[in-house]
């Protein structure tokens, strides 16, 4: 038995919000039933999921795992924390913040938006967790139902790049982007697979 992991991480469904959104609890859109059908099919049968504790993963968590195992919904899989920010429009966060706000998406590490966190802070707590989580699961198959920010930093943690590398990868509501975890060492497959 292999003790490799492979993640198949999945983005929660559409929202519809012009703001930014982060630990806001904004419920998705599951109106594409055939969409997630096609998603749910295309994912293994034999995988537990596990998705951010916030209504939109868990949502289109149980929307697409049938019989699969449910791990418990996992309040360090959330989006990033935007803080302040949170349900605020891109246009008002540049014009208040345009130093902050410039560096926080084209330089991103180290900026924090006030009341939130970094991506380095983020990017640390989810992958803290998918390690734990691996540990606990090693050589089975994961569908983690989470957010655009949390797939990107473990995109970023697989390829060992820096953090502007992979925010030029769309994630799109529904996606599946597979991630192998091996002896610590991630292998990238595909990355915003639509179905």
């Amino acid at each position: 038995m292999t003790n490799a992991t492979t993640w198949h991480w999945v983005r929660h469904g559409p929202t519809h919000q012009k703001t930014f959104v982060g630990w806001r609890d904004v419920a998705a859109d599951l109106s594409a039933v055939d969409q997630i059908a096609r998603l749910a099919a295309r994912l293994p049968k034999d995988a537990v999921v596990v998705s951010s504790d916030l209504i939109r993963c868990v949502t289109t968590a149980d929307a697409i795992a049938g019989t699969r195992t449910r791990l418990p919904h996992n309040p360090h899989l959330r989006e990033l924390h935007f803080g302040t920010w949170d349900g605020v429009h891109f246009s008002e966060v540049s014009e208040k913040h345009p130093d902050l706000s410039r560096a926080y998406w084209e330089k991103p590490g180290p900026h924090t938006p006030p009341g939130g966190e970094s991506w380095d802070e983020a990017a640390h707590r989810v992958h803290t967790t998918t390690q734990h989580i691996n540990r606990k699961h090693a050589g089975k198959h994961i569908i983690a139902v989470a957010h655009f920010g949390v797939i990107l930093t473990q995109v970023q943690m697989a390829l060992g790049v820096p953090a502007a590398d992979v925010l030029a990868h769309k994630i799109d509501n529904f996606s599946i982007t597979d991630i192998t975890w091996e002896n610590g060492k991630g292998l990238v497959g595909t990355i915003n697979h639509v179905v």
